[in-house]
């Protein structure tokens, strides 16, 4: 395993650069794993990625660096005590000078092109791409798909990196293509694709980071998904314009962190009282208020689990990897649509924005099942199951009616008591009935054989899984489904276990309290990480081997 950092001030592409080359490593057949770091700021301070790979599956980003890239001198004091023993440092030589590291003329290389400033990223990876030795020909092809109206200065730049590198810079790998090109994906562009795969009509959204390139990305793609993409003036105009679509018959989707979920509160309830499915997309950040807003945390989850006023059936799912993220975006559109329910699909930054390489599969589409209506038709019809027939606005000789008052099968008002009773008692059905399908599902992944058991969710199961390479005796327990909350799983796991320790990103421990609330198991040993950063394994298999003595 090898780890690529680059850094500069915001507005220097680092971003671009780390993409970049996670895709050049991701054509020679590595798996690569991509972590995005960046203050909220638009110019200046210091952004950094920190890209890793391997010949095998990588779950995570590590701290030590084998290679530096540093496009100003902050990048250096930084994180130069992340550096291994045998590391190197590449720099922009035309910014500022840096004893014992190999400076790079790359603003030079771009003027001589008649470039911009930006570009000079291009030249240091150029380099980069010597010093571990890549074929120039795959950074070429690359730059072509990644820039393929600027494609031309780029190669010309990353070619004077490299042809520069050729003598001053001593190869510290040769690496070779070992395998098939792998798809490169953030988590939330797995999120909008898996949707989109099982047949999303509309997605809508205000800016929220780090929710916000679910937007950009399918806004860049919706001629291509045949998709509607609508960015209303705030988060209550875009919960209700949800609601609004899907009652039309459109499958839809929104997204927003923890602050614009708070705004949607609301109108969550009115999607479960007029029983309107619309699938939610929170990504969480650091509160509470405005927080630490571009940075991840795991702390929504009580806040989630108990959103809205009143009883109504949701579920809650938590993808930790963008593979999951990918099938369980298509299965919360599919839980969605089949029980007229709102499913909330919880993310977090760090699984939001990180890049990692996986392969893509097909998604069925989601079918909805409608009715014919007619002149007696009951959009609330007392069923055993608790799923009505749902037909829509449009269907021949049929009133469609969506309420936000307690009705009857019709829809009509009411105030009746025995009324009030039978509807409450019909909508909470669909849990039981949603309880019955999330047993076929994966609502909990493990991972591994031992006695002692590692209890995680979300994005934190990437560290857990890199740090436990080097644990023995030790299985891992991924919670997905929070709600329905998969008992019998939890406790088929747990319950037999010599030790048990729940890992997660937020003070409180909130899904230790989840399993002790449903399970009755306590889990005492927790290893909690809050100060907005995420977990790194080397870091977190140190407090797992604490943990085991």
């Amino acid at each position: 395993m090898k780890t690529i950092t680059i850094g500069g001030k915001a507005g220097d592409g680092i971003k671009a650069a780390g993409k970049l080359f996670a895709n050049i490593l991701s054509q020679l057949g590595y798996y690569v794993f991509v972590l995005d770091d960046y203050p909220s700021l638009i110019t200046g301070g210091h952004n950094f990625n920190k890209i890793s790979f391997d010949k095998k599956p990588i779950f995570s980003h590590y701290k030590e660096t084998d290679v530096l890239i540093a496009l100003d001198k902050k990048t250096i004091d930084k994180h130069k005590k992340e550096l291994k023993k045998n590391g190197i440092i590449l720099y922009d030589s035309n910014s500022f000078s840096y004893k014992g590291a190999i400076g790079i003329p790359a603003q030079d290389f771009v003027k001589e092109v008649g470039g911009i400033k930006i570009m000079r990223n291009v030249a240091l990876l150029g380099a980069l791409s010597y010093a571990l030795g890549i074929d120039f020909k795959i950074v070429k092809s690359v730059l072509k798909k990644v820039y393929p109206e600027k494609a031309d200065k780029n190669i010309v730049i990353a070619q004077k990196g490299y042809t520069f590198a050729k003598e001053n810079v001593k190869q510290i790998l040769r690496l070779k293509k070992i395998g098939k090109p792998k798809e490169v994906m953030s988590g939330n562009t797995a999120i909008a694709y898996g949707a989109v795969r099982a047949g999303l009509d509309i997605y809508i959204a205000y800016p929220m980071t780090p929710a916000t390139s679910i937007l950009h990305y399918l806004a860049k793609n919706s001629q291509k998904f045949k998709l509607k993409v609508v960015q209303p003036e705030n988060e209550i105009s875009v919960i209700n314009m949800a609601l609004g679509s899907a009652y039309a018959g459109a499958k839809t989707m929104i997204g927003t962190s923890g602050g614009g979920f708070a705004l949607m509160n609301e109108a969550l309830s009115l999607a479960g009282m007029s029983e309107t499915p619309i699938v939610i997309v929170e990504c969480q950040r650091p509160g509470p208020s405005t927080g630490v807003p571009t940075y991840t945390s795991q702390a929504d989850l009580n806040f989630v689990l108990n959103a809205g006023h009143g009883e109504f059936p949701k579920v809650v799912i938590a993808p930790g990897t963008n593979e999951q993220a990918y099938y369980k975006s298509a299965e919360a559109l599919y839980l969605a649509w089949k029980y007229q329910v709102p499913v909330i699909l919880l993310s977090d930054k760090h699984l939001s924005e990180s890049l990692k390489t996986f392969e893509v599969k097909n998604l069925k589409k989601v079918k909805i099942k409608t009715s014919n209506g007619g002149k007696n038709y009951k959009r609330y019809l007392i069923t055993k199951d608790g799923v009505s027939p749902i037909a829509f606005p449009g269907t021949k000789d049929s009133v469609v009616k969506a309420s936000s008052y307690e009705h009857d099968e019709f829809g009509i008002t009411t105030e009746e008591p025995e009324v009030v009773k039978k509807m409450q008692q019909k909508r909470l059905r669909k849990m039981k009935a949603i309880e019955k399908e999330v047993e076929k599902l994966e609502a909990v992944k493990v991972y591994g054989k031992g006695k002692n058991v590692i209890v995680t969710w979300g994005s934190s199961i990437g560290a857990v899984l890199e740090a436990a390479k080097g644990l023995k005796n030790v299985k891992i327990v991924q919670i997905i489904y929070m709600l329905p909350f998969p008992k019998k799983s939890v406790e088929k796991h747990l319950k037999n276990a010599k030790k048990i320790v729940c890992v997660e990103a937020n003070a409180t421990g909130q899904l230790a309290n989840l399993i002790k609330l449903n399970t009755g198991i306590e889990i005492k040993n927790k290893i909690l990480k809050y100060d907005s950063r995420e977990f790194e394994p080397i870091e977190l298999l140190n407090e797992l081997k604490r943990w085991l003595k």
